[in-house]
């Protein structure tokens, strides 16, 4: 049986594991972008994505979570005057399932996936 104390640290741990891999911290995490997000504020044809990419990582390093999100799973931000969302789910190591424990590092990889919310 679980109790609340258990709940809290549990969430903690896996808050504490999101931030890693948002910050860049997580060797093993994945961030993907929906191509419609990354034309949207491309500005050129010619400019690079990973100006984009760089733009938006670095947008959601920063970012606040609403109460509603204590594993830090989930920020919505206003970049460039649209709203952008990042989500993030956890698989097992080959990406094929979900992760069993996504408080365990150990048999987790966190996927960060960057979308317009007309994307979802």
């Amino acid at each position: 049986m679980h109790t609340n104390d258990d709940t809290a640290s549990r969430t903690a741990t896996i808050a504490r594991l999101n931030d890693n891999a948002r910050l860049g911290l997580d060797r093993r995490a994945r961030v993907q972008f929906t191509s419609n997000c990354l034309e949207t504020f491309r500005p050129t044809p010619e400019t690079h994505v990973a100006f984009v990419q760089a733009e938006l990582l670095k947008a959601f390093r920063h970012c606040e979570f609403a109460a509603d999100s204590p594993e830090h799973d989930f920020a919505s931000i206003l970049h460039r005057e649209r709203k952008v969302w990042m989500k993030i789910d956890y698989y097992d190591l080959a990406c094929d399932y979900g992760s069993e424990d996504p408080a365990n590092a150990e048999i987790t990889t966190r996927v960060i996936t960057i979308l317009l919310p007309e994307d979802y």
